[in-house]
């Protein structure tokens, strides 16, 4: 597995971010008949949340990103925007950062708010994303699913 950090996301990453987001979702978005070059990364921008992400370097360079959003409505947290370039997936770096920031939850409810400590994850992907493999040997489970997106669930660990 390569070495690989995480650090706090800035306004300033939202750009580098928008364009991981729009090269990486592009084919399961084509597939879908939902790829808008322009929306796939204003989607983005208009919810990027710096306070709840984490951008992730490999070498000290920009490799992807990962949210982890806390829902005190819904007791829990939104993994969102989890991108890594594609020159490194496969790497074991994807397992790696979701591993920690799973831990993190079990033990303390990353990032606080009341009601949402609970360990209790909630996440989407596209339907035929081959991203679901790797939140399914998590522990994600789905919980309900429609045409473009599967939503899934992970109880904190015992």
């Amino acid at each position: 597995m390569a070495d690989w950090e995480i650090r706090a996301a800035s306004a300033a990453d939202v750009e580098a971010i928008a364009e991981l987001r729009a090269v990486v979702l592009r084919g399961d978005l084509e597939r879908l008949g939902r790829y808008d070059e322009r929306r796939v990364r204003q989607r983005l921008r208009d919810g990027f949340e710096p306070a709840h992400t984490w951008v992730i370097e490999v070498g000290g360079a920009f490799a992807g990103c990962v949210a982890l959003r806390p829902d005190a409505d819904a007791g829990c947290h939104w993994l969102e925007h989890f991108y890594l370039d594609a020159r490194l997936q496969g790497a074991g770096i994807g397992s790696g950062v979701l591993g920690e920031l799973l831990e993190r939850c079990d033990r303390d409810g990353v990032g606080g708010g009341v009601g949402a400590d609970t360990g209790v994850v909630r996440l989407n992907v596209l339907q035929g994303s081959p991203a679901r493999r790797l939140y399914e040997r998590y522990g994600f489970v789905v919980e309900s699913e429609d045409a473009v997106d599967v939503f899934m669930v992970r109880r904190p660990a015992a």
